[in-house]
Formats: C-alpha cells, structure tokens, sequence
C-alpha cells in the first residue's frame, strides 16, 4: 500500500491501525536514517513515545541529536551497522526519513515495514502487509507531529514537541525552505508544548563548537574553489568533519550550489547544499545525487536544497561525477 500524498484523517487512519496491530504482537523498532539528523531522530523518538512496544534506534546520532536526547534522556538504543541482532519477538519495523533501504545503513529483518518518508527520491519496493506514507511535506517530523496530534495527543509533551520543532527548524534550513504547512506545524508544537521559542531557537543555534572544530571548519573555508557547471556556479571544498555545518556555512555566499567531500578509510561522502533561488531556477540536489549514484554506485538522494551521496569511490571522481550532473540540470529561463 503506498500513499503519494497524504490528506489527515484516512491515510493517518490507516497508519494508526497498522502500529497499533503489529505493537500488540511484540516490540517495533523505529529505525532512523543514518546521518542521525534531528528530523530522522526527533520523527523516532516522537513516533515512539506513542506506544511503550516501540523504540526508537539507529546507527547514528548526529550532534545536534545527541543533545536533545540527553537533555531529555530520550530512550535511543544505538545499533551496530554489521552483526545487528534483532529480537526474535520483533513484530515489525517502522523506517522513518530514509528513502531507501540502505539509507538506515542496517540489515533491515524480514518482518513487516512501514516507511514514513518525504524525500522526493524513492528506492524503497513494499510487500504485503507493508505500509508506505510518503509525504510532500518539507520534513518527516511534520508528518509525525500530525499524526501525533490526530491519534496520539498525550505524547505531545513538552519534550516530544520540542524533539519535532527542532527536526523542523533544521531540515527546513531555519525555515529558509518552509512551506505554509511547515509554519503552521511549528506554530502548532510551540503552542502545544508551551514552548518560549525565543529561548529554544537560541538553545538549537548555540551549537558547541570546539578549538578543533573551529580549525577544521577554517580549514574547510580556506580551501574553497569555484567551479562552473554549466549554467550553475558551484563551490567546493573538502573537510574530515563538521561537512553538513561548512556546506551550510558556504552555502549563503551567492553561488548556485556547494558540494563538500569528505574521505575516510575509502568511503567517500559528498554533502550539498542549494539556495532557495537554485531550486526555484530548476536545481534539484537529491536528483543530482541520485543519478550521482546510478553513474558511479553508491547511495545518493534527498531534498531538493540538500542531499548527500556517499560510496566506495575517490573523492575525485566522485566530486566530478556530481559537477557532471549538476551541468546537465537546465535552468529555467536559460536557451540551452
């Protein structure tokens, strides 16, 4: 069963009655993506609250995350990427902010799946039994906040509310990608968990940085080049860490996209980023670096302002596998 896009009540019916049969069997595991993000995190700890037969778990916590899930000391069970062993009981398995299987980065069991996703990419193929919501909202925690307030209220405590505002406010770059829908979601959360947003914005942007964090991230700007692609101007750079920050941090310097690589051990990760004013003129980051994936291997998808893709691939060709695909993009209102 797949719903391309949702109108509360039925398909939150319908999602409702698939938690509740298959919680009343045994435990489900709410899986996260594994970049950890705050929208993949705060979608499993907020979906999990609902019912005391589900956990939240992933292979990644992002540090953001880390944060709010000490703050609150939300249940999280972190999994290994190789040797996970899944409760022999376990009934089911919701998937949430991944659009594809090996986005998890699990071997995901054989039992029942429900997919609550919002990527414009998808990868992932249902069998009976399993349920697919994939929403046209600009993050999955909008779709958890909705369900959660029409069959789950009482979840909506101050720190599930919290969880949900701030997957919101990143995923939708401070609101810098919302729609009208996002807004009226984070009105929502702040109204229900009374909380003073003043204060938690200033709380979710005081992000912690370190000497070496610091270092690394100038390091990053230092070694920034342009590049034409095309109709589009990209920046890139490379960095060991702290790349969804640097590409961010890039990405509000007037050029039409960012792209930041990292390698380690073999495995190379590109991160993107786009303006407002790219994705409008037909720029599409997530199909970028889909078809990134399908050039080159790897996995490779996401929103149309930021995606990643990461493989077993040199940096080099991997960096120019995505400057390929972003020249072929046409610009709207440019004669090719």
């Amino acid at each position: 069963m797949t719903v391309d896009e949702y109108s509360e009540p039925v398909e939150f019916q319908q999602l409702h009655s698939w938690l509740t049969t298959h919680a009343a069997k045994g435990p489900v595991a709410v899986v996260t993506g594994r970049n950890g993000d705050m929208d993949t995190i705060g979608s499993a700890v907020a979906l999990a609250s609902s019912n005391r037969n589900m956990l939240a778990c992933g292979v990644h916590i992002g540090r953001t995350a880390q944060r709010y899930i000490a703050k609150h000391q939300a249940p999280f069970r972190l999994l290994g990427e190789i040797g996970t062993e899944w409760p022999k009981t376990l009934a089911a398995v919701v998937i949430v902010d991944a659009a594809a299987p090996d986005q998890t980065g699990l071997e995901l069991p054989s039992v029942p799946r429900c997919i609550i996703d919002h990527h414009a990419t998808d990868g992932w193929s249902m069998g009976p039994g399993d349920l697919h919501l994939k929403s046209p909202t600009r993050s999955t925690t909008e779709v958890v906040a909705r369900y959660l307030e029409a069959h789950a209220r009482e979840s909506l405590t101050r720190p599930v509310c919290e969880f949900l505002l701030a997957g919101i406010i990143t995923d939708t770059g401070r609101f810098r990608h919302a729609d009208a829908a996002s807004l009226a979601t984070a009105g929502f959360l702040v109204a229900e968990g009374s909380i003073d947003y003043q204060h938690f914005i200033q709380q979710l942007e005081d992000t912690p940085t370190t000497p070496s964090d610091r270092g690394a991230l100038i390091k990053g700007l230092k070694r920034v080049e342009t590049t034409e692609a095309g109709p589009w101007t990209i920046l890139r750079t490379n960095a060991g860490t702290l790349e969804g920050r640097l590409a961010s941090m890039l990405n509000g310097l007037g050029a039409d996209a960012v792209v930041v690589t990292r390698s380690k051990g073999g495995s190379t990760r590109l991160t993107a980023r786009a303006p407002r004013s790219s994705v409008a003129s037909g720029l599409h980051l997530g199909y970028i670096m889909e078809e990134v994936a399908k050039n080159i291997g790897g996995d490779g998808g996401g929103h149309d302002g930021a995606a990643g893709w990461s493989g077993d691939v040199h940096p080099v060709a991997a960096e120019t596998a995505f400057i390929d695909a972003v020249a072929r993009a046409i610009r709207k209102g440019v004669e090719q």
